[in-house]
């Protein structure tokens, strides 16, 4: 025999075999000697086990996954080998000597080879060996240790993990897409929420997950990123999508990245997408523009204000002394006015209170001209502070121009919970018997202030009605988010 392997090869040739169950070599069945042959020739980890005694032999490449137990392991029995993990080796090993092979991409065993417990992993196929007249005389197995590349995999797996596990924490939309076809490999859950929830996109191409984007010219800066490699980024973009339930298109504002993705090699192999909607933060930063801008127009007005509460008042007044006590106190009720305004986040109001601090402001005592009617509702602190505004607002626009700038002028102030579900907020402002109402040409930032709406609620919708009998505005908003405490 050739035995080019030297060290299981010294082993075979000083081994005493007349001693072994196996016997002298030359006995030896043609099948074991042609074996044996090939296994210490290979370089692959092999094994032989031999007869009823299950006599072991193996080349070097298994050596090495004998561990401590090399060489004394050699032309032992297997069960001696592999004793620490002999319940889970006994079925294989039986099952081939009755005649049945098995081969198997992976097995766990916990061993104990070096003196330790150690997680291991094989790729191996069990093999049964008969004579030329079908009786099984052994087992031939050739085997791979893989317990290193099942690590690798497995922090592979856990990198890619936690990554995703980011991804998905991210407070933006992601997703990676693969090839110049832009196909969905990933995206997290915010991703879905901003496209609309109930899309079926992973495995589909962006043309055909989110078709109302090719148009819009997305597909062609996809394009650029995955040819040029260069980023792709802006901010507060619009976009029309279909994200209702039935392919109701919205518009949205997104700041949208697009970067290349690259191979091992350096190739662009696809592209990640990072969204952002900030449609209700751009929203929100106008409404807050415009209040800003509003409370500004009301201190520059703030000398006309004046002046127009201390006509009313010395008006009506009969003596001086009377006069200074209720020109001071409606200034009083201004800077109250004002003081809820300004420190409306710190909790919420009722609407009845708001009603009549305007009322407080505006009216004359001796001649109310205000009618309110409504039950008792908590506000929001941030819708409070818009609706304090719009209420002054009105109250400033009828004193100007409207009904209570003539002494027959009304008002009526009505609200109340309305709605199928009773889930809205509805007020009106009703003015009569005062100047003919012609349509304003332009708007001031006054009526784009009360035009705004309830800031801090859902669906709020304003409608002003210039009708010449005397204005008329509708005020509706969701009613939660209407008293929510913000």
């Amino acid at each position: 025999m050739q035995l080019p392997n030297p060290d299981c090869g010294r082993l075979f040739r000083d081994h005493n075999w007349q001693k072994s169950q196996l016997g002298p070599v030359e006995t030896w069945a043609v099948e074991l000697r042609t074996l044996v042959n090939v296994m210490l020739g290979s370089l692959q980890p092999m094994l032989i086990v031999w007869g009823p005694s299950q006599t072991t032999l193996y080349n070097d490449g298994y050596a090495e996954m004998c561990g401590s137990r090399h060489p004394s392991a050699f032309g032992g029995s297997f069960k001696s080998l592999w004793h620490d993990i002999w319940d889970q080796v006994e079925p294989i090993i039986s099952a081939a000597f009755a005649g049945q092979g098995t081969a198997m991409d992976d097995i766990e065993f916990l061993m104990h080879r070096n003196g330790y417990p150690e997680e291991t992993h094989f790729a191996f196929s069990y093999t049964p060996v008969r004579d030329p007249w079908g009786t099984v005389l052994g087992m031939f197995c050739a085997c791979t240790e893989i317990t290193t590349q099942v690590a690798m995999r497995r922090a592979e797996k856990t990198q890619r993990d936690r990554m995703l596990q980011v991804f998905e924490l991210s407070p933006g939309g992601i997703a990676m897409l693969v090839g110049q076809n832009h196909v969905f490999e990933y995206a997290n859950e915010e991703y879905h929420s901003i496209i609309g929830v109930g899309r079926e996109i992973i495995g589909r191409t962006v043309r055909e997950a989110v078709s109302e984007v090719v148009r819009q010219g997305f597909i062609d800066r996809l394009d650029a990123v995955y040819n040029t490699g260069e980023p792709f980024v802006a901010k507060n973009l619009s976009i029309e999508l279909n994200r209702g339930a039935d392919g109701e298109k919205q518009t949205r504002i997104i700041d949208l990245v697009y970067q290349a993705m690259r191979d091992n090699g350096g190739c662009v192999n696809g592209v990640l997408v990072q969204a952002r909607d900030v449609t209700d933060l751009r929203a929100e930063e106008e409404r807050q523009e415009l209040l800003s801008h509003e409370l500004g127009h009301r201190l520059k007005n703030q000398l006309a204000m004046f002046q127009a509460i201390a006509s009313q008042t010395l008006r009506n007044a009969h003596d001086l002394p009377a006069a200074r006590k209720s020109l001071s106190d409606r200034i009083g009720v201004l800077s109250a006015a004002h003081d809820t305004i300004l420190e409306s986040g710190r909790g919420s109001s009722k609407v009845r209170r708001l009603v009549k601090q305007m009322i407080s402001l505006h009216d004359d005592p001796e001649n109310p001209r205000f009618s309110i009617c409504g039950p008792e509702l908590k506000v929001g602190s941030r819708p409070s502070l818009s609706l304090s505004l719009i209420l002054h607002e009105l109250a400033t626009n009828a004193l100007k121009y409207g009904a209570l700038s003539t002494s027959e002028g009304a008002v009526k102030v009505a609200w109340k919970v309305s709605g199928p579900n009773n889930d809205r907020f509805e007020m009106t402002w009703e003015e009569s018997n005062g100047p003919a109402v012609t349509l304003p040409r332009e708007r001031g930032s006054g009526t784009r202030l009360i035009a705004a709406g309830l800031n801090g609620t859902l669906d709020s919708k304003v409608e002003l009605d210039f009708a010449s009998t005397g204005l008329r505005c509708l005020i509706t908003s969701d009613l939660e988010t209407f008293q929510k405490e913000h």
